[in-house]
């Protein structure tokens, strides 16, 4: 079983993840242009950690000139950067502490949420409940939801690809964002 990194700010015991991205040479040949151990950083008393590994500011992204690195780059030295990145895009690894449960909230975004360890519970404002295990795939589009890792002993980890979107109306009512009791979650600015 693998040690939680300190170093990089990792809290689960979880593999430590490495991001690879690549580019172009001067002849259009693919190449790695950068590498690195996904930096974690903890959230609400350590009982989650998230790691964001790219983002994008605009769609469709610009890849010309690596403008979508720099974009990329400046919004993280920023400390701007809210759960959605509004116009854009973010993935981002979120680990869940053995017996937690995330505060009950929407973001103004499409979202795939991807179980990559362990097993995560779903919960959704209309009471319903779906247990995910490695592999399943939410698809969230802008609604009040809750993540709860059931299990006592474990960690589990999920991938989440946000996406924002145009403002949503159910009826007369507007679904903006809400990231519920904890102040600890980055607004986005929605």
């Amino acid at each position: 079983m693998a040690t939680s990194d300190s170093s990089s700010g990792q809290l689960s015991n979880l593999p430590q993840l490495h991001r690879f991205i690549t580019g172009h040479n001067q002849q259009g040949e693919a190449i790695v242009q950068a590498e690195n151990d996904f930096q974690w950083r903890p959230y609400d008393n350590d009982n989650m950690a998230f790691s964001v590994v790219y983002t994008t500011s605009s769609m469709p992204t610009d890849l010309n000139n690596d403008k979508d690195h720099q974009d990329h780059q400046d919004l993280m030295s920023s400390g701007k950067l809210g759960l959605v990145n509004p116009n854009g895009t973010v993935i981002r690894c979120v680990d869940f502490k053995p017996g937690y449960s995330c505060a009950m909230h929407r973001t103004q975004s499409l979202d795939y949420g991807i179980v990559l360890e362990g097993e995560i519970e779903m919960l959704l404002d209309s009471g319903e409940k779906h247990q995910m295990k490695r592999g399943d795939v939410a698809v969230q589009r802008a609604t009040q939801h809750q993540w709860r890792n059931k299990s006592d002993t474990e960690w589990a980890r999920m991938m989440f690809v946000l996406q924002d979107v145009k403002p949503l109306k159910v009826g007369d009512k507007e679904m903006k964002e809400d990231l519920g009791a904890t102040g600890d979650l980055p607004p986005s600015g929605h």
